[in-house]
């Protein structure tokens, strides 16, 4: 009963302080801030390429990298590469590359750590021809030219994946390991299968090429990337505008 009372009254405190005035600014005020909130996280949470400091990712002026990709930092992506939908390629604690006419496909995660435990370099580096299966994950790790990583495969701290080389599906690279140029592997942890055949090798930059003929086809269809927003940026400055 008590409480049912004190309700009753706290309705009526309320109605009677609170004017149709005083609501209509109050209103106006909230409208006013989330709109400006959106056109602020519009401008910032939308970008593609994020600088961190003094690096800034470069995109060579032919390859394609998807518009909802992620590039931080210190990432290199070199002529003919294609990064594809949901990547994130995170270079802010050391660097990473993708190679000539390489891809890195859907959802992947590459980045690096300061410093590899087997004293090897602790930049993720992707050389030439290399295709970068779905959902993979890379850290600190090096891929020679001409190599298939497998969708949904890791590779840890210091691997190192020779010339020539496939890893199946699913593989798991272990910090420091080496997979030899010329084999297949695949498990986890990866273990040798066996050794590819001439014909196999010959396959492996053809599937590169192929990729990066198909994202010929996405690259005209969007703008490319463009650095524009740090112009847009130091304008605003210049001129003292807030948003």
């Amino acid at each position: 009963m008590a409480s049912t009372t004190l309700s009753r009254l706290s309705r009526k405190l309320l109605s009677s302080t609170a004017s149709p005035h005083r609501n209509q600014i109050f209103r106006r005020a909230l409208s006013t801030e989330s709109a400006a909130d959106r056109v602020k996280w519009d401008y910032r949470g939308q970008r593609q390429i994020i600088p961190l400091g003094q690096w800034l990712p470069k995109i060579a002026v032919d390859a394609y990298v998807a518009p909802n990709v992620v590039l931080a930092g210190q990432v290199r992506v070199w002529d003919g590469a294609s990064v594809w939908n949901g990547s994130v390629l995170r270079g802010d604690l050391n660097k990473i590359s993708v190679g000539f006419c390489s891809n890195v496909q859907e959802k992947s995660v590459i980045h690096a750590a300061w410093s590899s435990p087997t004293g090897l370099p602790a930049e993720t580096l992707i050389e030439r021809f290399v295709t970068v299966g779905a959902y993979s994950l890379l850290r600190s790790c090096t891929i020679e030219p001409e190599c298939i990583i497998g969708q949904h495969s890791i590779l840890m701290e210091g691997s190192l994946v020779e010339t020539h080389s496939i890893l199946e599906a699913g593989s798991v690279v272990p910090p420091g390991r080496r997979i030899p140029t010329g084999e297949l592997w695949a498990g986890n942890p990866a273990r040798f299968v066996r050794t590819l055949t001439h014909e196999e090798t010959l396959e492996i930059p053809k599937l590169a090429v192929a990729i990066n003929d198909l994202s010929k086809a996405y690259f005209s269809e969007y703008l490319p990337y463009s650095t524009v927003y740090l112009e847009v940026e130091k304008l605003k400055k210049n001129l003292g505008i807030s948003i």
